[in-house]
């Protein structure tokens, strides 16, 4: 297994280094609280640089992309942003990537681990095409904001179209939604260039990116997604999927769900019970009683919110029951909030939205 590398940003001051999937960079810097309001307030950047990035360039880079992916993205234009997936013949997510156009090329943002095997599977997919892929991780670093930064105004850019509906998207969940109050940035900087770059920048850790990302409802590629998850579970349909183009990898499974059947599970936030003074473990189990109804994905602790979750749980449960999320001897009650609703798949009606452009 390769070692992740350190980032450069660990040597300031109060930086408590992150671990598991997150390894590399920080999980603080020594003021979770503050971390998350000057993150959300847009004074704050965030260290991402152990996220993967992959380029495509060549003729055929849209067009080629456009048929293997779940989004519509031959109509992409310079400095345009969207988010696709890339689906098993049963509609499973695979990768989940975030695309960014340039004037010759695409940047394809991965999470931590995924850009090399997204590379080797695009490079499979090639054949006789004019592309070329490249995995470009250890030469460019990502850096995440709730805001657009004037100081890293010159690099590329990507701007996260959650929780906005694309055009051929559709919202299994409420036009009002937490994740309105901030876009999220990726700005692509060059690795040599890191610590100068945000050199006047406060920064925040992924403590407070992740709170952040519950309380948005915005789901993450290896929490809230296993071997078994489709998008309409994930409410991925409003960004990452465009129902009306043509054939890719898992449409057919898509467009059936979406049409005439149900996704088995539904995504869900918790607002836990902040007594225990503790956080359950992510994969801890998610019951009504005795049974067992889903597993906890992601949590964290909100500067004013407290205790917050996402979890999978089976479509059929109430949603007006109060659940429970244990972990060993402790039961942390739960409070749920529909993300996305038990009649997903069977909604009439479509919202359509933007593929918003760096402001």
């Amino acid at each position: 297994m390769t070692t992740m590398a350190l980032s450069p940003l660990l040597t300031r001051p109060g930086a408590v280094a992150a671990s598991g999937i997150d390894e590399g960079v920080a999980a603080h810097y020594g003021e979770l609280n503050k971390e998350q309001q000057k993150l959300l307030a847009g004074t704050a950047v965030a260290d991402l640089s152990h996220f993967g990035v992959v380029t495509l360039s060549g003729e055929d880079r849209l067009s080629w992309l456009n048929t293997l992916s779940s989004q519509s993205l031959t109509g992409l234009r310079e400095g345009q942003s969207t988010q696709t997936l890339l689906l098993t013949v049963q509609g499973r997510i695979e990768f989940d990537i975030r695309v960014l156009a340039d004037a010759d090329k695409l940047w394809l943002v991965v999470e931590p681990g995924q850009a090399e095997p997204l590379a080797a599977f695009l490079t499979r997919m090639r054949f006789m095409l004019r592309v070329e892929i490249t995995d470009v991780s250890a030469d460019y670093a990502v850096v995440g904001a709730c805001a657009a930064q004037p100081a890293l105004a010159k690099y590329p850019v990507w701007v996260d179209p959650w929780p906005g509906v694309t055009t051929g998207g559709y919202a299994y969940s409420e036009p009002e939604h937490p994740g309105n109050e901030r876009p999220w940035y990726l700005y692509l900087v060059p690795a040599g260039e890191l610590e100068t770059a945000v050199a006047g920048l406060p920064l925040a850790g992924m403590l407070a990116v992740e709170a952040l990302r519950i309380a948005a409802w915005r789901p993450r590629f290896g929490f809230e997604t296993d071997e078994k998850a489709i998008p309409h579970e994930l409410d991925l349909i409003r960004t990452a999927v465009h129902l009306d183009k043509g054939c890719y990898k898992g449409q057919e499974t898509v467009a059936r769900v979406h049409n005439v059947g149900r996704p088995p599970r539904r995504l869900v936030f918790l607002q836990l019970d902040g007594s225990m003074h503790t956080l359950p473990a992510v994969g801890s189990p998610v019951m009504v009683g005795e049974k067992v109804v889903g597993s906890l994905t992601s949590v964290a602790t909100h500067f004013e919110a407290g205790p917050v979750g996402l979890a999978l749980i089976k479509r059929n449960i109430d949603t007006e029951l109060e659940l429970e999320v244990v972990d060993g001897e402790e039961r942390y009650a739960a409070k749920q909030e529909v993300i996305v609703t038990p009649e997903a798949g069977q909604i009439a009606g479509r919202f359509t939205g933007f593929i918003r452009p760096p402001r």
